[in-house]
């Protein structure tokens, strides 16, 4: 349940997005959880326990302020009671971290978005419930913990709102797994994302539900924006569907 939040915005953003559920769901394909690989790291109770208190001294007293910059914007990691539209500086969005679990398969490995060095990123900082700090924090990190990667790329980082400046945390900001190489073309992400689907769903499914979440908040990434219409011109390929708009 969301206390306070933000208040409603003015939509400015009138231009239909390209990506359609119609489009996404010709993406779906029912693939069973692989086993884990051999050599996945696995966080047990105590690692995510250890994980947290180190997180909790961090911070100290401050507030837990978490960045939602994709998922979390629409699938919050723990109880959310105050969000600000906000700025990081010197970060943006990239699909750049290869999964073959989750919206990924060995077969056809998908991407994951994170935060890489350069340009800005405007997104939600969320404010979670102060009442269990260590749980918030375990839940927060069992969110993230435990994917493809098997660990956490977590930061803090700086943030502007108009509420002023504020410490967040955020997962896969500059995630030493993409270390220096470099970023793929829009092309050659969207041929990805168009075909990569997994147990937990396709990637074109993601970029859907990110992209219309920012709209929702009157957010536009000019960058996810112009994949969410190569995105939707290659499904619309892969299936012989025409009228995919531009």
């Amino acid at each position: 349940m969301i206390g306070a939040s933000m208040p409603h915005p003015v939509i400015e953003h009138v231009q239909a997005m390209s990506l359609t559920a119609d489009l996404v769901a010709l993406c779906h394909r029912e693939i069973p959880e692989p086993a884990p690989a051999h050599d996945m790291i696995r966080f047990e109770d105590a690692d995510f326990d250890r994980a947290a208190d180190a997180v909790l001294a961090k911070l100290g007293a401050d507030p837990i302020w978490v960045f939602a910059y994709g998922s979390l914007i629409w699938k919050p990691g723990a109880e959310v009671v105050e969000m600000r539209r906000s700025t990081a500086h010197g970060w943006h969005r990239s699909f750049c971290l290869e999964m073959h679990r989750w919206r990924g398969s060995p077969e056809q490995p998908g991407l994951m978005m994170a935060l890489r060095r350069g340009g800005s990123c405007t997104g939600i900082a969320q404010r979670v419930g102060d009442g269990d700090r260590h749980c918030t924090m375990v839940k927060l990190l069992r969110r993230e913990i435990g994917g493809p990667l098997g660990y956490a790329a977590l930061r803090l980082i700086d943030l502007r709102s108009e509420q002023g400046p504020l410490r967040a945390l955020c997962f896969y900001a500059d995630p030493p797994e993409i270390g220096d190489t470099p970023e793929w073309s829009m092309d050659r992400v969207a041929a990805v994302l168009a075909r990569a689907c997994g147990h937990a769903g396709s990637c074109a499914e993601y970029l859907l539900n990110t992209v219309s979440a920012l709209e929702a908040a009157n957010i536009r990434d000019p960058h996810l924006w112009e994949l969410q219409k190569l995105v939707a011109l290659e499904i619309a390929r892969l299936h012989e569907v025409a009228d995919a708009r531009r």
